[in-house]
C-alpha cells in the first residue's frame, strides 16, 4: 500500500480493493484493508488508464523518435533558419518513420510542431520568421507512432545568448530536474508542482498557470493534469503505470499572458522571455523512467 492513497477514498466511493461495494461497506471497516486494485480504482475515480507494459513499449518507441527529431532540430538551429524550416524537418521525419505529427490539425492547429520564440510561452505557429542571433526558441514535438503518443520539448539558444536568455533557460531546465527528483510511487501531483514552483520563485522567475502537463498514451491529452505549481501532499498519488508529461513553462518576468489573434500563440504579458523543457515520464515500482530521455545538464549552467 502506498502512502496517502486511502485518505482520498470517500465513504461512498467504490472500494479500491475491487470488490464492487462501497468503501463504507467494505475496507473502511477492516482493521487491515485489502490490497488496492490500482488499475480499477484509478479508472473508476480519476478516469486514468494505468499503462500495461506493451503500451509503455509503444510510447517508448514514439519517444525515441521524438528525441531523435529534437536532436536533428538542435543541429540546424542557427541565425537565418525559419520556423517553417523546422516544421518541414519535423514533418519529414514523421513521414519517413511511419509516424504522424500530433499537432497538425489538432483543434485547428495548422502546423506539425510548436515553435515558440523569446516571449512566446507555447503554441507558437511556424511561419516565415527567421531566427536571429540572441533568440531563444522552444521546439515542442509530439509524434503518434503505432497509435501511441510521446511528447517532449527543448529550448535552444540561437547564436550567442544574452545573460537573461541564459538565466531563463537554466531556470526552466532546473525546474524539470527538480520535478524529476520527486517522481516516485507514493508522492503526489502536488509534490511535482511544489518542487517546480519553489525553485522557479527562488530563481526570481514565475510559473505559468494556464498550461499544465498531462497524461498521454492512446490520446494526446489524458488525465491527470499536472500543474507546475502546488502544495506538497496534495493531488493524485503517483502509482506504477502512470504516464504523463511534465513541461514547466517559466517566465523571466510575471506569470500573466495573453493569446494572440491566431487563437494559439501564448505570449508573456510583459513581453519578457519564457522558456520550457518537457519530457514524458512513466512511474515505475521504484521511481520513474523518462520515455523521452535527454540530458538536461547542458542547459542548467
Amino acid at each position: 500500500m502506498l502512502k496517502n492513497e486511502w485518505k482520498n477514498v470517500g465513504r461512498n466511493d467504490l472500494c479500491p480493493c475491487g470488490s464492487g461495494r462501497k468503501y463504507k461497506k467494505c475496507c473502511l471497516k477492516r482493521q487491515t484493508p485489502a490490497a488496492m486494485d490500482y488499475k480499477r480504482y484509478y479508472k473508476q475515480k480519476y478516469d486514468i488508464r494505468l499503462k500495461e507494459p506493451e503500451e509503455v513499449e509503444k510510447i517508448r518507441s514514439a519517444g525515441r523518435l521524438v528525441v531523435s527529431a529534437l536532436e536533428d532540430v538542435e543541429s540546424m538551429i542557427a541565425p537565418g533558419i525559419t520556423t517553417n524550416d523546422i516544421n518541414r524537418v519535423v514533418h519529414d521525419i514523421a513521414e519517413k518513420s511511419g509516424a504522424l505529427c500530433a499537432p497538425l490539425n489538432y483543434r485547428g492547429f495548422p502546423k506539425s510542431v510548436c515553435t515558440s520564440v523569446n516571449e512566446v510561452i507555447c503554441h507558437g505557429i511556424p511561419g516565415e520568421y527567421a531566427l536571429v542571433d540572441g533568440d531563444i526558441i522552444n521546439v515542442d514535438i509530439t509524434y503518434i507512432l503505432d497509435g501511441y503518443y510521446a511528447d517532449a520539448s527543448k529550448s535552444f539558444f540561437v547564436g550567442s545568448p544574452s545573460p537573461e536568455a541564459r538565466r531563463i533557460v537554466s531556470a526552466s531546465a532546473s525546474c524539470l530536474l527538480a520535478a524529476m527528483d520527486v517522481l516516485a510511487p507514493g508522492n503526489t501531483i502536488g509534490d511535482i508542482g511544489f518542487a517546480i514552483q519553489t525553485l522557479a520563485e527562488k530563481r526570481g522567475c514565475s510559473v505559468v498557470r494556464e498550461f499544465v502537463g498531462h497524461g498521454l498514451g492512446r490520446n494526446f491529452h489524458e488525465p491527470p493534469q499536472v500543474p507546475h505549481f502546488g502544495r506538497k501532499g496534495e493531488g493524485i498519488t503517483l502509482v506504477p503505470g502512470l504516464v504523463f508529461t511534465v513541461e514547466p513553462m517559466i517566465n523571466l518576468g510575471g506569470a500573466d499572458l495573453f493569446i494572440a489573434e491566431d487563437g494559439w500563440t501564448a505570449i508573456t504579458r510583459d513581453r519578457r522571455l519564457s522558456a520550457q523543457f518537457e519530457q514524458t515520464f512513466l512511474i515505475t515500482e521504484d521511481g520513474y523512467e523518462s520515455l523521452t530521455p535527454y540530458d538536461l545538464s547542458p542547459f542548467t549552467g
